[in-house]
């Protein structure tokens, strides 16, 4: 009997090997020793081991010297170098000189802290060199199965669809494209000229830069992205955006999408996602929770509440590499109906028609979700990590930054020299140094020159932003390798800097003073 041609058994005749009177002679791209290859991709390994197992002695960020800056300035390489020198090249002039985010006092923007088993998915999704447009194979089939796995354990409803995405900056322009398929399904056929519909798009003064560029890709144009003012909490005032809908439906607009953030960027703050829910459903709009960040404090009963209505969203976006810790790059986008994303997205060619079996009859195309027809196997990593340490492992972790917060959020209460600028439900506090009679300009100077010493120092990696005219240290909490102590070492730090600013500042002060008193006796 012969064995099924789809059974273990079975396998392919063998290729030819290449005939040393090839017509066609080429040098080959493929290692000329593989045992060189393999020693060298393990003294690789020891060494990412032995860096990460060692961070916390490292600074957490350093300035290129300009030697190294200028090598990067070198021209085209005409000829090649041994393997093994291009590494050592990289070990001096890369390795030591990163963004810093892989360090335990890292929490500036919104940068994740990486997962090391995940760069193990990222080296082998790599090898295998699978594109995921269409087309059947497992890599397909795994994105497929990480984006069911997000939604589960985001509570998202199963009959929903979605994306994976280099962040959630795609996922803005995506799901903004979705909705207006939606709610003007001629609109891609026609465009906005011959439609006549002059869409808006609402969100308060704190939703990220990012929906404001998809407002402009998508020709709604920015001025037609109306910045609601904020309330209490820098949460959006929802009074005055029923007031800007039921203006720009007055003047003959139509608008199109509600925007509900699920922790901002500048402080943390999370929308009254239920009642920005109510209102899509009245008005009719597509609502899209940015949940960039803030969306994986889904993971804890605790602050499910926090978070009512983000389940109900139309669209929903989260940064896999920033509060999942993944590696650059991987997010998500999802959407609440299966079938929207192909409604904005789907096209097709000859060459990529379906045929009766083999990879083209693969019914999926991720390729009609989205933008990109080629893209990178960004669910592998994600798949090892959850395998490796399931999803309840990264609840505890998130569970714990937020933790860690709220002990700075008292580090800094208790000081006298410090001022608490605004904290978060989840894992954003905003701080400043502050002295007895001092004018705003010098607590700015003083806080911009401390923040300025964390960082070219290396001592720890806070970012800024500016709140109410202030000028003050943010600490974002994406870091599962971050202790207590990393805390408690910022604030002793900021503490001992402002102090020595705040008292050159006072002899300024005193110095201009007495100046003034000699010219005007």
């Amino acid at each position: 009997m012969q064995p099924h041609p789809h059974s273990p058994s079975h396998s392919p005749s063998h290729s030819p090997s290449p005939s040393p009177s090839d017509p066609w002679p080429r040098p080959s791209l493929d290692p000329a020793d593989w045992d060189e290859f393999r020693a060298l991709g393990k003294q690789m390994i020891d060494d990412i081991a032995d860096h990460l197992a060692g961070i916390r002695d490292q600074p957490v960020w350093q300035q290129v010297p300009d030697a190294i800056a200028a090598s990067f300035r070198t021209g085209l390489p005409e000829v090649g170098l041994p393997m093994a020198e291009v590494y050592e090249e990289f070990r001096r002039t890369i390795r030591p000189f990163p963004r810093g985010n892989i360090h335990p006092r890292f929490w500036g923007w919104a940068n994740g802290s990486g997962v090391p088993v995940a760069a193990y998915g990222d080296l082998l999704a790599s090898v295998i060199n699978c594109t995921l447009g269409s087309g059947g194979n497992a890599a397909m089939m795994v994105e497929q199965q990480v984006i069911a796995w997000l939604g589960e354990a985001l509570h998202w409803p199963g009959t929903g669809s979605g994306l994976l995405t280099s962040g959630a900056s795609m996922g803005q322009v995506t799901a903004l494209a979705a909705a207006r398929a939606a709610r003007a399904p001629g609109f891609r056929e026609e465009g906005a000229a011959a439609s006549g519909i002059q869409f808006t798009v609402y969100g308060s003064t704190e939703t990220h830069h990012s929906i404001e560029k998809a407002v402009e890709l998508l020709g709604i144009g920015g001025r037609f992205f109306r910045r609601i003012p904020v309330g209490t909490g820098f949460r959006i005032d929802v009074a005055a955006l029923r007031a800007a809908i039921r203006a720009d439906r007055a003047a003959g607009l139509q608008p199109l999408c509600l925007v509900g953030n699920a922790g901002t960027v500048n402080t943390g703050a999370v929308d009254p996602l239920a009642d920005l829910l109510a209102i899509a459903r009245e008005e009719d709009l597509w609502y899209h929770v940015d949940g960039a960040f803030g969306a994986f404090a889904q993971l804890l009963p605790s602050h499910r509440p926090l978070l009512d209505g983000m389940t109900e969203a139309d669209s929903l976006v989260l940064d896999l590499h920033k509060w999942l810790y993944m590696p650059f790059d991987v997010s998500c986008l999802l959407t609440r109906r299966d079938g929207d994303l192909e409604s904005a997205f789907r096209s097709g060619a000859d060459y990529i028609s379906k045929t009766a079996q083999g990879p083209a009859a693969f019914p999926l195309a991720f390729s009609d979700r989205g933008v990109e027809q080629s893209r990178r196997f960004r669910a592998l990593k994600v798949w090892f990590a959850l395998k490796t340490y399931g999803i309840r492992t990264f609840a505890d972790s998130i569970a714990g930054n937020i933790a860690q917060v709220a002990h700075l959020v008292k580090l800094v209460e208790a000081a006298d020299d410090l001022e608490l600028a605004a904290r978060s439900d989840l894992n954003v506090a905003c701080f400043r140094y502050v002295w007895p009679g001092a004018a705003p300009e010098a607590l700015d100077r003083v806080n911009r020159a401390v923040l300025d010493r964390l960082q070219t120092e290396g001592i720890a990696m806070p970012s800024h932003t500016v709140l109410d005219g202030r000028f003050v240290l943010r600490v974002a909490n994406n870091n599962h390798r971050s202790a207590a102590a990393d805390f408690d070492h910022l604030v002793m730090e900021v503490r001992r800097l402002g102090a020595a600013y705040a008292a050159a500042e006072d002899g300024r002060d005193r110095h201009v003073r007495a100046g003034e008193n000699r010219v005007h006796p």
